[in-house]
């Protein structure tokens, strides 16, 4: 796979998720409410038609439904080529995540060719509503033809939501290439890492990609539906040139802020401040392997453990994912939930890949993906939350 890509959710009440703590005292579970989880040996389930929706304001809504979908990266292969694609689970309001009403957008059906070539990779990277039409779409990372000399093109492509999702009358069907004009590019590196967020504080979404020379290339919303921005576009100087999502709004300004990281890899944070006026430097962060942003302010995961709020926590992972108020720390086998200060471990296993309020109860729930065996665990944010539906990433098909 190419450098340039990479694998890229409420609120909770004030205890931690049900599956840690039965009520909101702080006591531990006694065990009777247990995630739902998915084994592989189960019977395929049958697919369902997506909901039509509405539009709402959800960052993962594709149908605009007014509930939270799921996206996969990982699925399970069973002859679908080394890169199956992007699966999408929908969520019904009231409900969660619905096991039958998945879509499987492969790079030969759902992405835009590059001087004829289909490309062979195909991986989410960011979700917001780039065009303002109340339906959440999807920017994934390709891998478009290049022969080194010059600069690269875009490997960034948009997949538009609609009432039926990504498919259906309405949909966009395949996506589009991101158009960054010339006087937003600087150097000779891939224009990767997109970050979605409202960085100038005009109430539309913008984005900001990679650039070269500790610089960050801003295209500000609304996006037509040929993938340009409408607004402003230009460089901005950063710390680094690895914007890391998801933006939130740190200094409460009403514009959305960003980490910035000189590189992949153990790095120092910097956070960029949006406003109307363009990015400034914000607060800078001890070099970490990961660092997040959220309501909780920025986390960095280093070798000492997980640095939050002046304090450090002895836990270790290699992921982090905000939860409202909270943060999620995993890696393959464990995950951590970090509320209050403290560390509580979810009992179930995988990597934490999104946490959203499925069912729409005011709690947060968080995912967790294992791929060997393959298996999803929903772990409900409430005691009072039915069991979710279980699936597997191998009822996926083309």
């Amino acid at each position: 796979m190419p450098d340039h890509i990479r694998r890229s959710g409420g609120t909770l009440c004030a205890v931690l998720l049900a599956a840690v703590l039965t009520a909101c005292g702080g006591s531990h579970g006694d065990g009777a409410h247990r995630p739902a989880t998915v084994a592989g040996k189960q019977q395929r389930i049958a697919p369902l038609p997506i909901p039509r929706g509405k539009g709402s304001r959800l960052p993962t809504d594709f149908n605009g439904d007014g509930a939270p979908d799921l996206v996969l990266d990982d699925l399970a292969h069973d002859g679908l080529g080394d890169d199956p694609g992007i699966g999408i689970v929908y969520g019904r309001k009231g409900r969660g995540l619905v096991a039958g009403t998945r879509q499987l957008l492969t790079p030969a059906k759902y992405a835009a060719r590059t001087k004829g070539q289909a490309p062979a990779t195909f991986a989410s990277e960011a979700s917001c509503d780039l065009d303002r039409d109340g339906y959440a779409d999807l920017v994934v990372s390709t891998d478009p033809p290049y022969d080194g000399q010059g600069m690269p093109p875009v490997p960034l492509q948009i997949l538009f939501g609609s009432p039926t999702g990504f498919s259906g009358k309405g949909a966009s069907g395949k996506g589009v290439t991101l158009k960054i004009p010339a006087r937003a590019r600087a150097g000779n590196e891939w224009p990767d890492q997109p970050v979605c967020g409202d960085f100038d504080g005009d109430g539309r979404n913008d984005l900001v990609v990679h650039a070269s020379g500790g610089r960050l290339s801003v295209l500000s919303g609304p996006f037509t539906r040929a993938g340009a921005p409408r607004g402003a576009v230009g460089i901005a100087q950063a710390s680094g040139n690895v914007p890391t999502g998801p933006a939130a709004d740190l200094n409460g300004d009403g514009a959305d802020d960003v980490l910035v990281r000189a590189h992949a890899g153990t790095a120092r944070a910097t956070v960029a401040l949006g406003g109307r006026g363009g990015f400034t430097k914000g607060a800078a962060y001890p070099s970490g392997t990961a660092a997040v942003a959220g309501r909780f302010g920025v986390a960095v995961l280093g070798k000492g453990g997980l640095r939050l709020g002046g304090r450090t926590l002895d836990v270790t992972g290699d992921r982090l994912l905000p939860a409202g108020r909270d943060v999620l720390v995993s890696d393959a086998d464990t995950t951590y939930l970090i509320h209050a200060g403290k560390a509580h471990r979810l009992p179930a296993k995988g990597h934490a890949i999104a946490a959203a309020d499925y069912d729409g109860d005011g709690h947060i729930d968080a995912a967790l993906q294992s791929t060997a065996p393959d298996r999803l665990t929903i772990v409900p944010g409430s005691t009072k939350e039915p069991r979710q539906p279980s699936f597997t990433t191998r009822d996926f098909t083309d």
